[in-house]
């Protein structure tokens, strides 16, 4: 396994993500960086503020129980309809990827996944509801296999799923997932292999409960959109709010995979700036090999995304004088960046997925034809603004979820407000890195 993902990274030259269909979707700033940077951090702080200050108690608890309960007896037949769909979408993909059109402008594989997949269904996810944990094949096929269910090591938890994220998210960047159907096709029947064989072992509860990565970053995008279910059936509630369940992140290996989700989803549009062209061309001329060059990164970066959280942890603690244990702390605090990594993932991949949703048209009207001429759409000039509003929204909404759970938390209005002071650094932090990133020009991944 390691000597084949070590072969797919270096096969080819990778065009980078996804996203190098649609070109380069991000333009620089007509505006001083420190300017847009610092006004973008100065809000979120802001916001803290007002939620301390102007909020109480009761108000919070207005906001969070409010809801309304959406249940039908037509459930089962959108479950039906969804497993078949998800069916049909992993077939389309073996089939044309690997017998269909080579252009991966028309190839409906590279379509599907990249446009259809990763950027419509995953914005789906977090702004309707998670329709993944429905539409999921490779849940719906091992459920109809038969199962060891042997015991899923409880001291492993999701441990799986973080390097999981990580190695896929590395896949992603450095291989020419993009541009090869073939390559895209044979992965995928590898994911596919691997899935069914722990589904196997362990039984599909436990398997994509703990161990599978992408069942469990729709999961968690899913607690952000308005509509859920809790134990009465589908219901209606304010975006984010479902973020703010007690013992929805349960163990350091599920704040790791948040912070995770949080860290790959910057990476993802980090490694296209000329900034990192800049800061690795030296590195690279010093001999460094490109393709250690971006594991490396991946990793350095995700620890020192998780160093910061559990520093702001641990000043959480001193500053409240709570009781509490910083594991608990971590625990609580860590699904407000659910809500971060929403606003920027939206921000990364609206514009990729508006400017080729037609050319997933015409590849699914006509998945064997290869037109000389796909469809596409030009977007406005004012359309990264919307980019950049998400990225803010979802961390202002990410203030809030952090500033409920404090209020859960701790008995006194200080002592919570307190508490908030590191985190809203580090949210700042946060919310000014994914501001530069997404302001900077989007240039070819260097290197590859």
């Amino acid at each position: 396994m390691v000597c084949g993902l070590g072969w797919l990274a270096a096969t080819g030259t990778a065009s980078a993500h996804g996203g190098s269909l649609a070109g380069g979707g991000r333009e620089s700033l007509t505006i001083p960086t420190w300017l847009f940077l610092s006004t973008g951090g100065a809000a979120v702080g802001a916001s803290f503020l007002l939620a301390s200050f102007v909020t109480d108690r009761a108000f919070v608890e207005r906001i969070h129980d409010w809801g309304r309960p959406l249940s039908g007896d037509y459930e089962h037949v959108l479950e039906y309809a969804g497993q078949l769909i998800g069916l049909a979408g992993l077939a389309a993909v073996f089939v044309v990827g690997f017998l269909g059109p080579t252009n991966a402008r028309t190839n409906l594989a590279i379509l599907l996944v990249w446009v259809g997949w990763w950027a419509g269904l995953a914005m789906t996810t977090y702004l309707v509801g998670n329709s993944w944990a429905t539409l999921n094949p490779f849940k719906t096929l091992a459920r109809l296999l038969p199962t060891l269910d042997r015991s899923y090591p409880t001291r492993v938890g999701s441990w799986p799923a973080v390097g999981g994220l990580l190695v896929l998210v590395w896949l992603e960047v450095v291989s020419p997932l993009a541009d090869q159907p073939r390559l895209l096709a044979s992965v995928v029947a590898g994911y596919t292999v691997l899935t069914l064989a722990g589904a196997l072992v362990f039984g599909p509860d436990d398997w994509f409960g703990y161990a599978d990565p992408v069942e469990r970053v729709f999961g968690y995008y899913g607690r952000f959109a308005p509509i859920g279910r809790d134990e009465d059936g589908l219901r209606l509630r304010l975006p984010g709010m479902d973020l703010s369940t007690p013992r929805l992140v349960d163990g350091p290996d599920e704040v790791a995979f948040v912070v995770a989700l949080l860290w790959v989803t910057t990476y993802d549009g980090l490694v296209t700036t000329p900034a990192w062209r800049d800061l690795t061309t030296p590195i690279v001329a010093a001999g460094v090999p490109p393709h250690l060059l971006y594991p490396v990164a991946l990793a350095v970066g995700f620890a020192g995304f998780l160093g910061v959280y559990r520093l702001a942890v641990r000043l959480s603690r001193d500053m409240s004088e709570t009781y509490l244990t910083p594991a608990v702390l971590a625990q609580r605090f860590a699904p407000p960046l659910v809500a971060i990594a929403v606003g920027y993932h939206f921000a990364h991949y609206l514009g990729y997925f508006l400017v080729l949703a037609p050319s997933l048209a015409v590849a699914l009207s006509s998945p064997f034809a290869d037109p000389a001429v796909v469809p596409t759409v030009d977007l406005p000039a004012w359309f990264g603004a919307v980019a950049l509003a998400s990225v803010i929204v979802g961390h202002l909404v990410a203030i809030w979820v952090a500033h409920a759970a404090a209020y859960d938390l701790f008995p006194a209005r200080l002592q919570a407000i307190r508490s908030q002071y590191p985190f809203i650094a580090v949210m700042v932090f946060y919310t000014m890195t994914s501001l530069w990133v997404v302001s900077q020009p989007e240039v070819a991944l260097p290197h590859l």
